[in-house]
C-alpha cells in the first residue's frame, strides 16, 4: 500500500470517528433538553481538534516507517489526489450554500454549525473514499 493510500485511510477513518463521538456526545446530552439546547460547541471543537491531532500524529508514524516512499509521487498519485479533492470539495460548497440557507431563514445555530460540520465530515470521507476506490480498482481520469 503506497504511503497516499494509507493517508486517505488515514483522512477516512478519523473522520469516521470523530463525526460518531460527536453524534454520541451531543445525542447523549439530549436526554432531558431540546436537541437545540444542547452545548455543541465544545464537543465540536474538541472532535475536530482531535481529529487533526490524530491525523498529525498517524501521518508522521507513517512517514516514519515508509521513509522511502513518503514524499514521492508520480502523475497518477497526482490525478487520484486531485479526483478524490474534487469529490470532497463539492459537499464543502453544498454545505457552505445549506449553512447560508439556513442563516438567511434565521435557523438555531446548532442546525448551521451541524450542517456545515455534516458537510466536512462527507466531504472529507467521499474524498478519501474516492481516492481508496482509485487506488484499489484503477483509476480512469474523465
Amino acid at each position: 500500500m503506497s504511503f497516499e493510500e494509507k493517508s486517505a485511510w488515514i483522512t477516512g477513518v478519523l473522520a469516521v470517528a470523530a463525526y460518531a463521538v460527536y453524534l454520541a456526545v451531543v445525542l447523549g446530552l439530549s436526554g432531558s433538553m431540546p436537541l437545540t439546547d444542547v452545548p455543541y460547541v465544545a464537543p465540536l471543537l474538541w472532535t475536530v481538534g482531535g481529529s487533526i491531532a490524530g491525523s498529525i500524529v498517524l501521518h508522521t508514524v507513517i512517514r516514519t516507517f515508509s521513509a522511502g516512499e513518503a514524499g514521492k509521487k508520480d502523475q497518477r498519485d497526482r490525478e487520484i489526489y486531485r479526483f478524490g479533492e474534487y469529490v470532497g470539495q463539492s459537499f464543502l460548497v453544498v454545505g457552505g450554500v445549506a449553512g447560508l440557507v439556513l442563516a438567511m431563514a434565521e435557523v438555531e445555530h446548532f442546525w448551521i454549525a451541524n450542517a456545515i460540520y455534516l458537510a466536512f465530515f462527507l466531504s472529507a470521507i467521499l474524498g478519501s473514499g474516492a481516492r481508496i476506490v482509485a487506488y484499489r480498482r484503477g483509476f480512469q481520469p474523465w
